[in-house]
């Protein structure tokens, strides 16, 4: 089980670092691609239905996914009403730090750069469970406090709400990081199952740098929001339809689909669906159900 001891100790000295360095945008207000933490420059893409497309559901490749996920799920636990202190600090050297260019500034983007310092700080390098969790955690606060921020607004607007949610985040990450992992096996399960599942629709399955992404059957929305919120073109995304195994496609040419595989891909796609059903597969739901109403 991964753990961050001293995180908020060591943490500030790497948080400075990141003000050095140019501010990565990311949203995790895409609630259309299941609220997973994806930056911006991401390369997005329709993996067609194929044995290749399963073999890519993988642990490793659902990990943002689950820790999107896992994040709303461990709320209750991790996100207590909190005395924020570092609010005041983080406003000054944020401000410093916008008025540098303001232009490209943004307050979602900030908030991440600075989180991801106590990711630094806290997880080691090769953790990749440790650092979607922590990341995740970075991201959903970030972007709850500043989604009200226009663009236009002013440093010491941005850089408030950019504070609130930096600051609300980190005392909550070590909490996060532990309650995450006493089910992410569970989880990297069912999404495994439910990423096959996907691989073998018409559609395919939508992977962004290499992550699988639920678009719980909305990918027209959640490509509009890749688009509008990050500015990413999502390849192999063709309006078309399939016919005996390729298709169709508007501007000419076809490409292969390959519905209804019945290579050891797809044997192997279902035995991990059954394994999902036996880890439960109505654990989202239940929760989803139970989280309703506002966080904050």
């Amino acid at each position: 089980m991964p753990r961050l001891p001293h995180l908020l100790l060591i943490a500030p000295a790497a948080l400075v670092g990141t003000l050095l360095y140019p501010t990565p945008q990311a949203h995790a207000g895409l609630d259309a691609c299941g609220d997973i933490y994806i930056e911006a420059g991401a390369e997005c893409e329709i993996i067609a239905p194929s044995a290749d497309c399963e073999t890519m559901c993988t642990p490793i490749t659902v990990e943002a996914q689950c820790a999107a996920e896992l994040t709303a799920d461990c709320d209750a636990e991790c996100n207590e009403s909190l005395d924020i202190t570092c609010t005041e600090t983080c406003a000054e050297t944020c401000v410093t730090e916008c008025d540098v260019d303001p232009g490209s500034f943004t307050c979602e983007g900030q908030c991440q750069a600075d989180c991801n310092g106590y990711c630094e700080a806290g997880c080691s390098e090769d953790d990749s469970e440790c650092w979607a969790s922590c990341q995740a955690t970075c991201s959903a606060e970030c972007s709850i406090s500043c989604e009200v921020v226009p663009p236009s607004a002013d440093c010491t607007t941005q850089c408030d709400s950019c504070c609130e949610g930096q600051c609300t985040a980190e005392p909550n990450i070590e909490c996060q990081v532990e309650c995450q992992a006493e089910v992410f096996v569970d989880c990297q399960a069912e999404i495994m199952g439910e990423c096959v599942t996907q691989c073998e629709t018409e559609e395919g399955a939508l992977f962004c740098d290499g992550q699988y992404v639920d678009h719980g059957d909305n990918l027209d929305a959640c490509v509009d929001q890749l688009k509008d919120l990050l500015d990413i073109d999502v390849s192999g995304f063709i309006d078309g339809e399939c016919d005996d195994n390729s298709c169709e496609v508007d501007a000419g040419g076809t490409f292969s689909c390959g519905v209804g595989g019945t290579g050891g891909g797809a044997l192997a796609g279902w035995g991990l669906i059954g394994l999902a059903i036996l880890v439960g597969v109505s654990r989202r739901k239940r929760q989803r159900g139970a989280a309703g109403g506002p966080r904050r």
